[in-house]
């Protein structure tokens, strides 16, 4: 019984995968339900991250006059913000160092700290990031942070996929552009966030026009043992 259930749970994960396609449009008649998408978001909070520092944040971003703002200036994502049921653009930290408030935050509130411990963690995670080149300069910093919202875009995507709602990642925007509107809203806490990455999710206007095509396995492994 175990060895079937566990099968037909591979089984239905690959089949999440198959579903999922770039959808550039939407049927804008049908919305995601607030559980649904609360669920999405959810995969998304529990995603890890390096460090722990969950350098990110979601923008649902469901005002109309907005998204025609951000639909503007971001070629990769005009049908799917005119169509999409529900849109996010996803904010990394630009302040995510070792040694910043962020980071104090995150090691003492977040994960209780004492003193002690946090002087100790945080002399290795200015290692880290100063062994891996990450605080060379901002924007080295900020790239770091924004691998890790890769992540949970991914498991956000993947989820949606599992409960057959469809999604896109979007990275055609004029990332200056986008910045500029958000700093205006006010929705960048003056430098604290920045633009990673947007991703639409709603339920497709069609079926894709062929199957899903990728590389064999073998091209894209190698065992070494």
């Amino acid at each position: 019984m175990e060895v079937t259930t566990q099968a037909k749970k591979k089984e239905d994960i690959l089949k999440a995968y198959h579903f999922r396609h770039a959808t550039k449009v939407f049927d804008d008649n049908r919305k995601i339900a607030d559980e649904d998408f609360q669920f999405i978001l959810e995969t998304g909070r529990l995603s890890p991250s390096s460090i722990g520092f969950e350098p990110w944040k979601f923008l649902i971003v469901q005002n109309q006059d907005l998204r025609k703002r951000l639909s503007e200036v971001s070629s990769g994502a005009q049908k799917q913000l005119a169509t999409a049921s529900h849109f996010v653009v996803i904010l990394a930290r630009s302040d995510a160092s070792y040694n910043s408030p962020y980071a104090e935050y995150m090691l003492k509130e977040m994960k209780g700290m004492p003193d002690d411990v946090f002087e100790l963690t945080s002399a290795a995670y200015g290692n880290f990031q100063n062994n891996q080149r990450i605080l060379e300069n901002p924007r080295s910093l900020f790239d770091w942070a924004s691998k890790q919202t890769y992540i949970a875009l991914g498991n956000m995507m993947t989820a949606a996929a599992q409960i057959e709602i469809d999604s896109c990642p979007i990275e055609g925007f004029n990332r200056e552009a986008v910045h500029h509107i958000l700093e205006e809203e006010g929705l960048l806490e003056n430098g604290a966030w920045d633009v990673s990455v947007m991703a639409a999710f709603g339920y497709r206007a069609e079926e894709p026009k062929r199957e899903k095509t990728r590389q064999p396995i073998e091209k894209v492994t190698q065992w070494l043992n």
